[in-house]
C-alpha cells in the first residue's frame, strides 16, 4: 500500500501550510529521510523529510497550494503501485511489456525539462529569479544532481542582463485570472495569490486591529549621554553594542518594574505574565519575524547583544526553530534605522503593547540659563490595548524607559 505524505504539524498553533517547493519529483526514487519538499508555516520555510522508502508516485498538492494539518501532499510506494484508487500512471507500461519498459519509461523523463514539470530549483534560487528576471527553466544546474542554486541564476542574468525579464514574465501571464475584479487592474499590473508568510503577517496584523481598541502615545527622549556612554564603551571594551542593545535592556528593565504592562487578554480572563520575554521585530524581504529574548531581565547588556545578534541573523537566514518566535510578552519594533520619526505600530497579539523605536536626530536645546546646545533626541511610540491598559498608566512605564536612555548607566547597573 502506498504511503501517503500529509502535511505535518510542526507547532500547537499550526493549521494549515503552503506547499513551497517539491525537491522531489513525480517518478524519483526516494529514501527515508530524503527532504521531499519543503513548505511555509506560520512564518518559517521548514523542510519535510520522507518516512519511507520507494518512488514519488504523485504529487497532489501542488506548490502556492494551502494545505491543512494532515491533508494529503503526495504518494510514496512501489512502481505502479495504485493511488487514489488508480494505478500510477508511469509504472503502468512497466508491468504490461517489460521488454519495453527501458524506453516507455524513459519518455517523460526527457520530455519533463520542456515543461517545467522536472526542473530542480532551491527556493533561494527560484526568489532571486523572480527577482531579476531570469528565466530559470533554460539553465543547467551547477548544485547537487544538477540542482539550480543561486549562482547559477546570477550568473545567468550576469550574461544576459537585457533579455532575461523578457523571458521572465511569461509565468506571470495567468496570474489574473484568480483575480476576483475587486481592484481594476491596469496595463503592467501583475497578480499572485497572497501565501507564506506575507499572508500570515496579514491575517494577524487585521485580527489584531479588528480585535484591540488601541491607543498610541509619543514620547520625546533626550539619548545625548546615551550615545556619548555607549562610544566610550565600544571604544575603550573594543565591542559594537548598538543603541537598539540599550534600547532592549533598558525596556526590560522598565517592564520588570511595572509588570502591569505585561498582560494579555483571553475572553474574559486577564493574564498576568510571569516573564520578561521581549520580542524583536526582524523586517524580511517578504514579511516581518518577531523572535523573543526569553528572560531579557536577567540578561546583562552583553547577554542581551548576542542573542539579538543571533536570533536576527538566524531569522534572516530562515533558520529559527518555530518555538523561538512564539511567547513574546512584550514586542519592540525598531525603525530607527530608517530615519522613521513616528508610527503607529500594530500589537503582536497576544501581547497587550508595543513599543515603537524611532530615530535619534539632532536638535537645539535652550537651558534654564537661555543657552542652546545640540543634543540627540529620540521619540519612542507606544501603542498599547485600552481594555487592559489605561493612558496615565502607560505613560508611567513610558516614562521609566524614558529615565533610563536619558541616564544610561542606570541601564548597566
Amino acid at each position: 500500500m502506498a504511503y501517503e505524505i500529509r502535511m505535518p504539524q510542526l507547532g500547537l498553533t499550526m493549521e494549515e501550510g503552503t506547499v513551497t517547493t517539491w525537491l522531489k519529483h513525480e517518478g524519483d526514487q526516494v529514501n527515508v529521510g530524503d527532504p521531499i519538499l519543503e513548505i511555509t508555516t506560520d512564518k518559517l520555510t521548514n523542510e519535510v523529510t520522507s518516512e519511507a522508502a520507494g518512488t514519488l508516485l504523485k504529487i497532489v498538492a501542488q506548490e502556492g497550494e494551502d494545505i491543512p494539518v494532515k491533508g494529503l501532499l503526495g504518494y510514496i510506494g512501489a512502481p505502479g503501485e495504485a493511488v487514489g484508487g488508480a494505478a500510477a500512471p508511469a509504472a503502468a507500461p512497466v508491468a504490461e511489456a517489460p521488454a519495453a519498459a527501458p524506453v516507455a519509461a524513459a519518455a517523460p523523463v526527457a520530455a519533463a525539462p520542456a515543461t517545467g514539470a522536472r526542473i530542480r530549483i532551491s527556493p533561494l534560487a527560484k526568489k532571486t529569479a523572480a527577482k531579476l528576471g531570469v528565466d530559470y527553466t533554460t539553465l543547467k544546474g551547477s548544485g547537487p544532481s544538477g540542482r539550480i542554486i543561486q549562482k547559477d541564476i546570477l550568473a545567468a542574468q550576469k550574461a544576459a542582463p537585457v533579455a532575461a525579464p523578457v523571458a521572465a514574465a511569461a509565468p506571470v501571464a495567468a496570474a489574473p485570472v484568480a483575480h476576483s475584479g475587486a481592484v481594476e487592474l491596469m496595463e503592467g499590473d501583475t497578480v499572485a495569490k497572497l501565501t507564506g508568510m506575507r499572508k500570515v503577517v496579514g491575517e494577524r496584523m487585521l485580527q489584531s486591529v479588528t480585535e484591540c481598541p488601541t491607543v498610541t502615545q509619543n514620547v520625546k527622549i533626550d539619548v545625548t549621554e546615551l550615545f556619548k556612554l555607549r562610544k566610550d564603551i565600544n571604544d575603550k571594551m573594543g565591542v559594537k553594542y548598538s543603541v537598539n542593545d540599550y534600547v532592549l535592556k533598558a525596556v526590560a528593565k522598565a517592564l520588570k518594574a511595572n509588570r502591569y504592562m505585561l498582560v494579555s487578554i483571553d475572553g474574559k480572563n486577564v493574564i498576568q505574565r510571569a516573564h520578561v520575554n521581549l520580542g524583536m521585530a526582524v523586517a524580511l524581504d517578504d514579511g516581518l519575524l518577531t523572535p523573543v529574548i526569553r528572560d531579557a531581565d536577567k540578561m546583562s547588556l552583553s547577554e542581551i547583544h548576542d542573542c539579538a545578534k543571533d536570533l536576527a541573523t538566524r531569522a534572516r537566514d530562515g533558520k529559527l526553530a518555530m518555538d523561538e518566535y512564539k511567547g513574546s510578552t512584550f514586542t519592540i519594533s525598531n525603525l530607527g534605522m530608517f530615519g522613521v520619526e513616528t508610527f503607529n505600530p500594530i500589537i503582536n497579539q497576544p501581547d497587550s503593547s508595543i513599543l515603537g523605536v524611532c530615530a535619534a536626530q539632532d536638535e537645539l536645546v535652550m537651558d534654564d540659563e537661555g543657552k542652546i546646545s545640540k543634543h540627540k533626541v529620540m521619540r519612542i511610540s507606544h501603542t498599547f490595548d485600552h481594555r487592559l491598559i489605561d493612558g496615565s498608566v502607560a505613560a508611567k512605564f513610558e516614562c521609566a524607559v524614558r529615565d533610563l536612555l536619558q541616564n544610561p548607566m542606570e541601564i548597566l547597573l
